[in-house]
């Protein structure tokens, strides 16, 4: 497990919040795999705790805040990218080897 998370921080440094766009972004793309976690973890229920400290490397108990808001902030992203982001990933126009001639 341990390996695992310095591959996933190691790849994808955490910012405190996700940049937020109406659109995928670069930080989202990289954190794909984070997202899924998250949601997994949410949803089967692991504490806030559980998850700033596998998931999203930071000490609930030395940086109380801070650990909330990178908490919240990102499983809101997850969640939005659930519901509305993941359609991105399917939109054609990001790939434009793949459009038809006009």
């Amino acid at each position: 497990m341990e390996a695992e998370k310095q591959m996933l921080t190691a790849s994808a440094p955490l910012a405190d919040e996700p940049p937020w766009a109406d659109e995928l972004t670069a930080y989202d793309e990289a954190n794909f795999t984070l997202y899924m976690r998250l949601l997994d973890a949410v949803a089967a229920k692991a504490t806030e705790r559980e998850i700033c400290t596998e998931l999203l490397d930071i000490d609930t108990m030395r940086e109380p805040v801070r650990a909330h808001r990178r908490f919240e902030s990102h499983v809101r992203r997850a969640r939005w990218f659930l519901a509305d982001g993941a359609r991105h990933l399917f939109d054609r126009d990001h790939y434009p080897s793949e459009r038809q001639p006009a």
